[in-house]
């Protein structure tokens, strides 16, 4: 027998030997999760091994887009500070607070022509309050409008130490 039949032979045992003991696989595989008709997949929960209800995980994702209710971003400490200290119309403006580093964002109900309004100056100021008794020396505020075409518009915000009025500005066109 040649070297290169020899050869071909190992080759083809190696390929053919898997193919043909089926049961002599790899133990770990685990098929994928297949998707629902409307896409979704339906996932066990990694802590219990139940199966999460497709309708609260895409209501829960449809928040977190929109902002328009608490979601795993959202802030519980930002969130319990501003319900526990007001109980007035601004307050109940607010759907969500997300703070990211010393970014806090705001998002109301308030609509997208409210800009500079009384209720998004003042849950801006609140905002600043807020960090300030946190500790941050540069806080950037940010009080956004419901879900639109636009996605969520500032309504109001402070963007640093040299901005502290709250009040949206627009630069002059050159």
């Amino acid at each position: 027998m040649s070297l290169g039949v020899a050869a071909f032979t190992v080759g083809a045992l190696a390929v053919a030997g898997p193919l043909t003991h089926r049961d002599a696989g790899p133990s770990r595989l685990v098929a994928a999760p297949k998707p629902s008709p409307a896409g979704e997949l339906t996932v066990a929960s990694v802590e219990t091994g139940a199966k999460a209800d497709s309708a609260d995980a895409g209501k829960a994702v449809k928040n977190e887009k929109k902002a328009s209710g608490p979601s795993r971003y959202t802030d519980a400490t930002a969130a319990a500070y501003f319900r526990g200290r007001w109980n007035d119309h601004a307050s109940k403006r607010v759907k969500d607070i997300r703070t990211t580093g010393r970014y806090l964002r705001i998002y109301t109900n308030l609509p997208e022509d409210a800009g500079n309004s009384k209720d998004a100056i003042t849950l801006c100021k609140r905002g600043l309050e807020y960090l300030s008794e946190r500790g941050e020396a540069n806080p950037v505020v940010f009080v956004q409008a419901k879900f639109g075409e636009n996605g969520n518009p500032v309504l109001a915000n402070v963007l640093g130490p040299d901005d502290s009025d709250c009040r949206v500005t627009h630069p002059k066109p050159r």
